[in-house]
């Protein structure tokens, strides 16, 4: 028996159920305790970043925290772009990273680092376990610190002697963790205020707003008083099609955003900030909310702004049930027009399963296929929170193990999919239920946009070099079936639907390469 083993029956007893590892020398006795101890599934990653990424999906889908495993300061360096979007997705995760035996670290090995300075900005809480009968504390604080107020990484070292060591700590049983905050009366106050002073409210949804309880009490509150309901461009989850509210989302490019709110005389914000550019461009502006707007604030995402959105509604007197659109039928499809993103969306539209789960790293390509689905199958759409690419196919993997019974599809640019390509192998190890769409563009077409927006001038060769992917072009249905995936090819609308069918029909694992 051995310390590792005292963390890991902890960890159950919080709830924490599912490890995603990628795991070396250090964790060794970590990796023997979850063989020895039921009731943790561990799941093998090809790379770090499959880890962190799967464990955001599977807290965005599962509204607990699964752990990961990964190896020392570089292992954790490798999984940190997914845990950025997790932290922006304020999606619960509890990070272990191993570190070396404490005594060994004044020798200064070649793996040695500071993995604390490493995975501080990625989390809201960085424990150091310093002795053995630390760690089943150590693991509890974790996984409450993951919980929140604001939910998000926390981040637990655990150096290999107290993991192997024999002096077990005790295991700690179930205890109760912190939920999200009740909204301050003062805000809800002014809330309500505002909206009886104002013309052209605007609301904009955001977080746990954008859930099926958060979506119905703002559509009644937007009955009652005339607003417009906007979301956030990139929201962690959103429940989306036919029987629910579909806020707008408010557009990615700045000048569009700005135009959906000029009219305002109003801003409430709720579960979010008030929105600003994703990056900055000359001569523009950061803010969206138009000048001299009031911003009126009604909680962020530790607030349990349900509850406020439900408590304004009823002091408008606003309906028991909002109107919900009811599903729309699909239109005509074009079987010979050359694919684009829009009739992807248009087959998922007749095809994809009720309850299925989207998960977008398709940045260009998933905006063209987010509109057709806004009352279509009911589904929910996981996005982009931290705009760093690579999250999709390990998203995907989180959220099949959270939901089994559920379809779930990873929309991906081939050069984001390139990003985290390992994740189809432990797709195809887990026999999960992952549609995975590769949008092959053959180009970062998104930083081909950019490049004009921020005034760059016209792009020479060399400029052109480092945005395209066509030199060479990747092979994306040998690449997934060497990952053990099945893939097809679909250049057309009509081949794009056949192949959708297909691979719904085969189950598993499977790819479709949509050449747009």
């Amino acid at each position: 028996m051995f310390a590792a083993e005292s963390l890991v029956r902890t960890l159950i007893n919080q709830g924490v159920d599912t490890c995603f590892t990628n795991p070396g020398t250090s964790e060794m006795h970590m990796v023997a305790a979850l063989d020895r101890v039921d009731g943790m599934k561990s799941v093998l990653c090809l790379f770090e970043g499959v880890a962190t990424g799967a464990a955001d999906g599977y807290a965005r889908m599962s509204g607990r925290p699964a752990a990961t495993l990964l190896h020392l300061g570089p292992g954790a360096a490798n999984g940190l772009a997914n845990l950025h979007n997790a932290r922006r997705a304020h999606a619960p995760v509890v990070n272990i990273v191993g570190d070396h035996a404490q005594y060994h670290l004044e020798h200064d090995a070649p793996l040695t680092s500071d993995i604390d300075g490493v995975v501080a900005p990625m989390s809201r809480w960085v424990g150091q376990v310093t002795s053995p009968g630390e760690l089943s504390t150590l693991a509890v604080e974790a996984v409450r610190q993951s919980y929140g107020p604001e939910p998000g990484v926390a981040s637990l070292v655990l150096p290999a002697d107290c993991a192997w060591s024999d002096a077990e700590p005790d295991v700690i049983e179930s205890q109760e963790m912190p939920g999200l905050q009740p909204v301050d009366a003062i805000l809800i106050d002014a809330a309500e205020e505002a909206l009886k002073n104002a013309e052209n409210p605007h609301i904009l949804l955001g977080s746990n707003a954008c859930l099926d309880d958060g979506l119905e009490a703002a559509g009644r509150l937007a009955e009652a008083t005339g607003a417009k309901l906007f979301m956030d461009t990139f929201i962690a989850r959103i429940a989306r099609g036919h029987g629910r509210i579909a806020p707008k989302r408010l557009s990615y490019l700045g000048a569009e955003a700005m135009e959906e709110l000029k009219d305002a005389d109003l801003l409430i914000v709720a579960g979010t900030k008030a929105p600003v550019a994703f990056f900055a461009y000359p001569g523009e502006r950061s803010e969206f909310a138009p000048e001299g707007v009031p911003v009126v604030p009604l909680g962020g995402p530790e607030g349990d702004t349900v509850a406020a959105l439900s408590a304004l509604a009823d002091r408008f007197g606003a309906p028991a049930r909002p109107v919900v659109p009811k599903k729309a039928q699909a239109p005509k499809l074009f079987p010979e027009a050359e694919l684009n993103p829009g009739f992807v969306g248009i087959s998922l539209m007749r095809h994809m399963p009720e309850d299925s789960v989207i998960c977008d790293d398709a940045t260009t390509s998933g905006m063209g296929v987010f509109p057709w689905l806004t009352s279509g199958p009911r589904h929910d759409w996981l996005c982009l929170t931290g705009g760093s690419l690579g999250s999709g196919m390990p998203q995907a993997v989180g959220a099949a193990l959270a939901c089994p019974d559920q379809q779930i599809f990873a929309l991906c640019g081939d050069g984001a999919a390139a990003y985290t390509l390992q994740a189809l192998w432990t797709q195809a190890r887990e026999n999960l239920n992952v549609i995975n769409v590769v949008f092959a563009n053959h180009s970062y077409l998104v930083l081909n946009f950019e490049l004009a927006r921020v005034g760059a001038g016209e792009p020479g060769p060399a400029a052109q070099q480092m945005l395209s992917l066509d030199n060479p072009k990747m092979d994306w249905v040998k690449i997934s079936e060497g990952f053990g995936v099945p893939a097809q090819t679909a250049r057309t609308a009509g081949e794009f639907d056949e192949a959708l069918v297909r691979a719904l029909k085969a189950g598993g694992p499977q790819t479709i390469v949509a050449e747009i």
